[in-house]
């Protein structure tokens, strides 16, 4: 059985300063045992990042 999470990822407009928040944001959850499945735009200036991991 999988373990799904979602995240809205909100977009300051600096692309170094979204680059360093959606990397740590991956590299946080990595960490915690998750792994990356999709990242959809939803919309001006916010991001749809999906997790998974095997429950």
């Amino acid at each position: 059985m999988r373990e799904y999470q979602a995240v809205i990822v909100r977009l300051q407009g600096a692309a170094r300063e979204d680059e360093e928040a959606v990397t740590d944001l991956l590299n946080e959850r990595a960490r915690m045992g998750w792994n990356h499945q999709s990242v959809n735009p939803i919309g001006r200036g916010r991001l749809l990042v999906v997790f998974y991991r095997d429950a």
